[in-house]
Parts: structure tokens; sequence; C-alpha cells
């Protein structure tokens, strides 16, 4: 082991070392509290013998130190002191210690207290090893080792928010073994394991990203997360999979469609997640799973899950932006600004159906970027609606056309007339209100 000393005495300090070499350890030496924390900063060390009175920062105040710098990463320490007080050793274990060594320190006693420090930090590390194993299991199917529903859930909940907030495409797959229960019936149990393992090594094999994930849905299905990824994407690695799986002639006598074992695939792949949910997101993918198995299965089928029309809503206040992300939710796919600089990039680069803009924007305002946009040549046709807090309607609409804004709302926005003038310019017909 590598044993932290940190001592003010030059003679206990060569004496202590001479004991921790004589035990079979290397020493590391610390003449004050200061340099003990600059050490433990820059070298890895598995124990630490402090001494509790040195000048400056004492034994106690720099243990308080440590633990706070090492956080949940444990280490033992060992207090020497010439001090046997009840009141001392307390405050030394409430500062962070584990152990005391009482002044004068023996050669056998060192050892000794060293040698119990291993076993305790043994016996640490092996029930963090089987801690982490436990947490694995708990995650993973059993069968296939893939994540489990519950933590495939969690985990996918977690990208949907990333998505959300960088703008970023995502597709999900649902996959399912072609007539797995006839499988089941005509070969066993034992053989429909081997062949779901199989399957999910496929999946391993053809989904490598990083961030991508795959967990086991159910009996015989599968679910696939896609970040970053459109449809002609999602459309890309459901065929490679389905391709892969058909390679392989996995008998299947039993199939009233094929001879060998095959997938169907369904996917829903959205460009912007802001205005839909996760949930909403799984069912269509399912729909679509469902169109593949009617249309003869061993194929794939993957559809656009964005709702219609995609806005750029423009608010620097949060809750102006939670307030209409809500009432639009299931209607159109959204994305949000908060300054005039950052809805021009996106106006440019995105082309949305709408631009939703409060009048009101910090640094150039709500106007000027209204007339920013319809001068320019990529988003001249993009419709504008102004929002904007007045004491009259007919005052705003008269502001945003000398703006360029097609027309106009006024803050507190009422989501019915909110609903109908989006409608206006983006499929009347999907927008309403229960």
């Amino acid at each position: 082991m590598k044993i932290l000393l940190v001592e003010d005495s030059a003679t206990l300090r060569h004496a202590m070392s001479h004991f921790v070499r004589t035990a079979g350890h290397e020493p590391v030496i610390a003449k004050s509290g200061e340099e003990a924390l600059q050490i433990i900063e820059q070298t890895a060390v598995d124990l630490i013998i402090m001494d509790v009175e040195m000048p400056g920062l004492d034994g106690f105040e720099t243990t308080r130190l440590i633990r706070e710098w090492l956080g949940d990463h444990w280490i033992p320490i060992i207090f020497v002191t010439g001090m046997s007080e009840d009141e001392s050793l307390e405050e030394g274990i409430d500062a962070g210690g584990d152990d005391y060594l009482v002044k004068p320190v023996s050669q056998m006693i060192i050892s000794a207290k060293i040698r119990a420090m291993e076993r305790i930090t043994d016996m640490r590390n092996q029930l963090a090893t089987l801690n982490r194993e436990l947490k694995v299991l708990s995650q993973r199917d059993g069968l296939t080792h893939l994540y489990n529903r519950r933590t495939f859930e969690e985990l996918a909940e977690k990208q949907w928010k990333i998505a959300t907030r960088n703008k970023a495409p995502l597709a999900v797959l649902l996959l399912d073994i072609d007539h797995f229960k006839q499988y089941n019936d005509y070969y066993g149990h034992q053989q429909g394991d081997r062949c779901i393992q199989t399957i999910s090594s496929v999946l391993a094999k053809c989904v490598t990203r990083p961030d991508d994930l795959i967990g086991r849905y159910g009996g015989e299905e599968f679910i696939i997360l896609l970040p970053n990824t459109p449809e002609n994407g999602a459309h890309y690695i459901a065929e490679q999979i389905r391709k892969s799986v058909e390679r392989l002639q996995i008998k299947h006598r039993a199939s009233p469609s094929n001879t060998y074992v095959t997938v169907s695939i369904g996917g829903a792949a959205l460009n912007y997640t802001t205005g839909t949910t996760w949930a909403h997101q799984v069912g269509l993918a399912d729909k679509a799973l469902y169109t593949a198995k009617a249309s003869g299965r061993n194929t794939s089928t993957i559809q656009s899950a964005d709702p219609n029309g995609l806005i750029l809503v423009v608010d620097d206040d949060d809750a102006s932006l939670s307030l209409i992300s809500d009432i639009l939710k299931g209607h159109c796919s959204i994305i949000t600004a908060k300054t005039s600089e950052e809805c021009m990039e996106l106006a440019q680069e995105l082309q949305p159906d709408l631009i939703l803009m409060d009048a009101y924007l910090p640094g150039v305002n709500g106007y000027e970027t209204c007339k920013s946009l319809t001068s320019n040549i990529d988003t001249e046709e993009i419709p504008i609606i102004l929002t904007c807090q007045a004491d009259s309607l007919s005052e705003v609409e008269e502001f945003a056309a000398k703006a360029g804004a097609k027309t106009a709302l006024l803050k507190p926005l009422d989501k019915h007339k909110l609903i109908d003038k989006i409608g206006r310019f983006i499929s009347p017909n999907s927008l309403s209100l229960p």
C-alpha cells in the first residue's frame, strides 16, 4: 500500500517511515496539513496516518478537508495523538477518522493497525463490487443481458430530454419475432430462449453507438432508441437488423409465412421532440409495428412522428414558453429561442412553418427582429405572429403589421385564441381543443 504520513516532527516522521517500510509498504511524507492536502490532490494513496497536534491546520481540520475533497471515495485515516481523552477521540471520529494510535507508537502496533485497515479496505472494495454487480443485474434482462423495460424507460426519458434541449432528431424502433409462439410450441422453451438470445446479439451488433439504447420490452419484443437519428437513418438501421436476422436462417417449421425466423419492425422518427411525449412516440412505433405485421411480416415500417408543422416560439420568459408548449403539445413540434440572434439563426437553419414571437425581447426587440426576418430572402415567407401586452388587440395588430407580421395576439395568451390563430397557417383541421 501507499501510505501518507502526516507528521510535523522530523523524529516521528523518520520512525514511522521506517515502521511502514518494515511492514512492506511505501511511505509518502507530508510535513503539515497543508502539504497533505496538496499530495492528496496529486497522488493516489491507500491509507493516511495523521498526527493530530500540528501547527497551522491540525489533524482534525485536515481530515475534514480531505473527506470533503474525496467525496464518496473512502480512504482509511488513522490519527496519531498524545491525547487519550474521550472528547478528543470523539472529535476525531466526527472529523472523519477511522482509528487512533496513541503516542509513543511501536512497530508492532502500527503494523497491526495497517493490517486491520487493509482488511477493512478489501471488504469495502468487495462490497462496492457486489453493489455494482447488483445494480447491473437490476437493470438488465436475465436472458439477453439487454436493458429491462423499467431501466430502458428511465434512460429513454433522459435521452428524450437531451433531444428536446438540443433540438435534435430521435427515433424509436419496436421489433417483434414473427410467429414466436408457434416457434416456442414447436421447438420448446429452451430453444425459444436461445432464439431470443440470438436475436438480441444481432441487435447489439447492428446498434453500436454509445448513446443508442436496446431493451427487451416483452417476451419476444425488443425496443431500440436512436438519438440524433432522422427517419431515413432509422429505416437504414431497421433494415440492417431485419436482413441480419434473415441471413441467420434459423429454421422455423411452424411459421405460416416463412421457413426461417424473421422479424417485423415498426418505428417512429421525430425531428423535434418538443411538443410531444416519449409515450406518444412509442405508441406511434407500436402502430407502425402493427402495420409491418399486417403487411405480411419480415418487413420494417418507419413513419415520421412529427406533429403537424414546426413552430419557432421566441420569448425570454420561461413561464410563457412553458404555457405555449403545454397548449400546443401534440398539435405541432415546437422549438424555442430567447433572443433575436437565436431566433434568426434557428429560422434560417430549420425553416419553421410559423414563428410566434414576443414583441419585447432583450437586446434587439421583437419588432426589429420581425422586420429582419421579413426582409431576409431565406425567411421572408415564414408567417410571424407577434405577442404583446397592450390595452387593445387592434393596437397590437397595427404594431405587428408595421413590422411585417401576419397577425398578433394579446398577452396573457388565451389558449383558444392561440390555437385559432395558429390554425390559420398550420393544418387547421388538426389544431383543435377538446
